[in-house]
């Protein structure tokens, strides 16, 4: 319901203004009704678009306290709808980010945002220290959320359209690091490793880690593996999931759809694989058995003892562990075992499209990022050993 009404004016031509008075909802703590104001117009007909432009928003979504709509109005409006398209993973991360804008936008008017004022969080982010990535994650999420507010055609212009992300100055230590910024296993190493998780290793341990090793997955995606996935007869894994665990709890998991569309595929593995994944089987089967009634079967492959999935923290604790029984003197983590795969497909002359089928990645170009230096390196090693096959034989003619 809306009232419309004459307003005495010293300053107007006609000696007065429209102004509108309409209810927006009920308080929810004392029952009673709330409204807002808007005042100024010139005519009735001025008045009454005004209005219906602001009942349109109320319409969308927007909860209008006062005469101005603040920052957290839009937030709320536009989360509300963005929780909707995404996965649970994905939501988790933009509420950190959310966090940051809140830090600096969440007691203000969204009218008092200004170009000036966007681009004072971003420096200042730079200035306490945050790296582009996190920066640029937070303005990608920022613009999301301003982008809501020119629908709602509550702004005229996002502060974020000519915002200048600070760009992270190189430094020698960083280009040097930057080399170094992949780790992995050397061959030699990673039969280190495996060998000490086989001798020294808890329930789990050979088997998780020589599947990631002997397939490049994800460990999400190892971990929601059930043992459907698994075709003996031809030799492949089929990845179609991907398993999130809030909180580590194992009673607790959620399997989601992979990380992209390309990450949805299906890849060999071996007969040394195939061979340590029967005996796994057979092994959990007798602890299903010893479990009885208390074993939740879900069919995972990488269950406990009592059915649930193992947690990719525990996953974590255990290599950790395991790294520090081997001669291994390397800061490395389970995805680690990621890049090693990755590595030993480049030394085996695979190709980056082939790499890039194995991974799941959607992007050749991410495939180059990550591993476009590791061939190259390969190349000019390759081109050593041909030159100095070449030298030895050249001595003779």
């Amino acid at each position: 319901m809306a009232y419309f009404r004459k307003i005495k004016s010293k300053t107007a031509k006609k000696g007065y203004t429209w102004s509108f008075t309409m209810d927006v909802g009920t308080d929810p703590v004392t029952g009673k009704r709330k409204q807002t104001s808007r005042r100024g117009f010139a005519t009735k007909s001025e008045a009454e678009a005004a209005y219906h432009k602001l009942k349109d928003q109320l319409y969308k979504g927007i909860k209008l306290e006062s005469n101005d709509v603040s920052f957290k109005d839009v937030l709320e409006d536009w989360l509300n709808i963005y929780k909707k398209t995404v996965k649970i993973t994905t939501l988790k991360k933009r509420q950190h980010e959310i966090n940051h804008i809140l830090s600096y936008f969440g007691n203000m008017k969204l009218k008092t945002i200004r170009i000036h004022t966007y681009q004072h969080m971003l420096n200042d982010l730079y200035e306490k220290g945050y790296s582009f990535s996190v920066i640029s994650g937070i303005n990608t999420t920022a613009n999301m959320i301003f982008k809501r507010a020119l629908e709602l055609e509550l702004i005229h212009q996002s502060p974020t359209t000519f915002a200048k992300l600070p760009k992270e100055k190189s430094t020698v230590e960083k280009l040097e690091n930057n080399k170094t910024k992949i780790r992995f296993f050397e061959k030699e190493e990673l039969m280190t490793f495996l060998n000490t998780a086989k001798t020294e290793g808890l329930y789990l341990d050979y088997q998780v880690f020589s599947t990631l090793s002997y397939t490049g997955l994800r460990l999400g995606e190892a971990l929601a593996l059930k043992w459907t996935d698994i075709d003996f007869e031809n030799g492949s894994i089929s990845v179609t999931k991907t398993i999130y665990t809030p909180n580590n709890n194992v009673m607790n998991y959620q399997l989601l759809t992979p990380k992209t569309k390309g990450s949805v595929r299906t890849i060999s593995i071996d007969e040394f694989l195939q061979n340590i994944l029967k005996k796994h089987k057979i092994q959990q089967a007798e602890y299903r058995l010893m479990a009885g009634v208390d074993y939740t079967n879900g069919d995972f492959i990488f269950a406990d003892r009592n059915g649930y999935p193992a947690t990719a923290n525990k996953v974590l604790i255990r290599m950790q562990r395991l790294l520090k029984k081997s001669s291994i003197k390397k800061s490395l983590t389970p995805h680690s075992l990621r890049h090693t795969h990755a590595s030993l497909l480049i030394e085996a002359g695979a190709g980056i499209k082939e790499i890039q089928e194995i991974l799941g990645h959607s992007d050749i170009n991410t495939t180059m990022n990550i591993y476009g230096h590791m061939t190259k390196d390969l190349k000019e090693k390759t081109s050593h050993k041909f030159g100095n096959l070449m030298r030895s034989l050249s001595e003779n003619l």
